[in-house]
């Protein structure tokens, strides 16, 4: 191959995460509504007759769409979507740090605040009910953190003879955290959390 064809090449790429072409995206909105004196955030708990997850905490979102504009307007669209609001109620829309999992899944967060929250009509196929906590909660309690650790389990076929070591090969300790949040008899954890936690860093840093 020629040399200026290949620098060519390479000055023409955008960098971005290895591989993410062919992950699956998804993207959440963190809803925020203004209640009584104070700004809370809206969770979801999912219907019980999902067949991924029922019953757990989690913010309004879902897979991005072929149709969809971008992840935002995807995070948006199911959001109208579980809580039966309109478009021009959801306000103020800002994206978060975008996550990628080994799962071969990219998810993209946003904040934004819900207009009307007295007009919201949930989905019951999809949400059982809603709640909110105000963000003063968790400005004054930190989430609790534990790690997960995961075991490397080569497939029979995998190729020992190829790497240092073989067998004997010293696999790095691979996991992560996890994080909990816990609010009256309600658990926040997971992604959610995680979320949750970032977005908690980013409005209390700083002035």
């Amino acid at each position: 191959m020629d040399r200026d064809l290949i620098f060519r090449k390479l000055q023409e790429h955008t960098p971005s995460i290895l591989g993410s072409r062919h992950m699956i995206r998804y993207a959440v909105l963190l809803p925020l509504i203004q209640k009584e004196d104070e700004v809370h955030i809206l969770f979801e708990v999912r219907s019980h007759f999902l067949r991924r997850q029922p019953g757990e905490i989690c913010f309004p979102g879902g897979k991005v769409d072929p149709n969809d504009l971008d992840e935002k307007a995807a995070a948006i669209r199911e959001t109208i979507e579980e809580l039966g609001i309109e478009k021009d109620e959801i306000l103020n829309v800002s994206p978060l740090d975008y996550m990628f999992f080994p799962s071969d899944m990219l998810l993209y967060p946003y904040a934004g605040f819900i207009q009307h929250p007295e007009n919201i009509r949930l989905n019951q196929a999809e949400v059982e009910e809603i709640f909110t906590v105000p963000i003063s909660f968790f400005l004054n309690q930190p989430p609790r953190i534990y790690r997960v650790n995961f075991k490397v389990e080569p497939d029979e076929n995998f190729p020992f003879e190829l790497i240092p070591g073989g067998q004997n090969y010293k696999w790095r300790k691979r996991g992560m955290e996890e994080y909990f949040y816990v609010y009256e008899n309600r658990t926040i954890w997971g992604l959610t959390a995680r979320i949750l936690a970032h977005f908690i860093e980013i409005i209390s840093s700083g002035d």
